[in-house]
């Protein structure tokens, strides 16, 4: 999301207003989760995605009449399977999407993005809060602003003091939510990024992983091909990708801040997914498994041209060495790991 966000002050120090869509609420096998963000430009250009196909197109659509309203709106969506079907996409679901009208001209809102990036690069917690006043007679005031845990805030809203006294009563909040506050719907999203940490497979010890390195700031994105597995009643606090297979993956942004651990359910998605690592600027790769597993993977993989001295940087067996036997003493000693390396780049970096 990062990656996003410097895009957003690139826009608002070029004088470029534009519409933020986020996904703020999901049901079912949506095809992104709750934060999702995409900004529209009124060339129609995007940057980010909510998730493509129909409910791209559907907030494209719509941001147009925000463009020329710069009134917000919060519209629901219900993607059926047949739409899904009809749309390629990969899963349907409902929720919400909020619609913002984010001026350049307003230097708050290019304060707002500087300061969180500037805290997310600093692996500092804050969060990130939209409000809305949806009655017709409403006039637009500032819709977003960053708050710290202390209650300390970048942009401000209008009566800001009662909102923010209430605000803190609810944060620190580990999803994005919406509630009503002062006659406003409020959405609270943490952000935080001690790196951003993709986990292949969503079994047992992706279950595990993902709670573990949620709690110790990484970014958790989680990404398998079993809707049944990859969702946000397992995983509340992640952002869950459903896969049509593991042969089609959707674009990430994968950057040296980003690390990947592959826990598939088996030995051919998990050399799939060593191979797309490999050729990824990953600052970490794990892969769970035994020697023998991982030695026949790298074996299948010199014979396709890659170097031995690459496969040598990977992880596995993944994991510190700490006798780990059930998915959580796993989940414990793989999160160790990734918070070694991450300590060694920061003292590096």
């Amino acid at each position: 999301m990062i990656h996003l966000y410097r895009d957003i002050i690139e826009l608002l120090e070029n004088g470029k207003s534009f519409v933020l869509a986020v996904i703020v609420s999901e049901n079912g096998s949506a095809p992104r989760s709750a934060g999702a963000k995409m900004a529209i430009l009124p060339d129609g250009s995007i940057r980010g995605t909510i998730g493509g196909g129909l409910l791209e197109a559907m907030a494209m659509e719509r941001a147009r009449e925000v463009l020329k309203t710069r009134q917000p709106v919060i519209y629901p969506f219900n993607l059926t399977a047949k739409d899904a079907a009809d749309t390629d996409m990969i899963c349907g679901g409902t929720g919400e999407i909020l619609l913002d009208y984010i001026d350049a001209g307003d230097p708050g809102n290019l304060e707002v993005f500087t300061t969180l990036v500037r805290e997310m690069e600093a692996h500092a917690k804050a969060y990130l809060v939209f409000a809305v006043d949806g009655r017709p007679e409403a006039k637009k005031s500032r819709q977003v602003c960053l708050v710290r845990p202390d209650g300390t805030m970048a942009g401000s809203f209008e009566g800001e003091d009662s909102l923010i006294g209430k605000l803190k009563g609810q944060v620190p909040l580990m999803t994005i939510h919406g509630d009503a506050i002062e006659g406003l719907r409020v959405y609270v999203e943490p952000v935080h990024s001690g790196g951003t940490l993709y986990i292949f497979g969503a079994g047992h010890v992706a279950l595990e992983v993902a709670a573990i390195a949620e709690r110790v700031g990484f970014m958790t994105v989680v990404l398998d091909d079993r809707a049944e597995f990859a969702n946000r009643e397992r995983f509340p606090h992640s952002e869950v990708i459903v896969l049509e297979s593991f042969d089609a993956l959707p674009e990430l942004l994968i950057d040296d801040n980003s690390y990947i651990v592959i826990v598939t359910r088996g030995h051919l998605n998990d050399g799939r997914m060593l191979e797309f690592a490999l050729n990824t600027d990953a600052g970490y790769i794990g892969m769970i498994g035994s020697r023998i597993k991982r030695d026949l993977l790298y074996k299948n993989l010199m014979e396709n041209g890659y170097e031995a001295g690459a496969l040598a940087a990977v992880h596995s067996p993944i994991g510190l060495n700490i006798g780990a036997e059930t998915p959580a003493e796993i989940a414990v000693s793989i999160v160790a790991e990734l918070i070694a390396v991450r300590a060694g780049k920061e003292r590096n970096g």
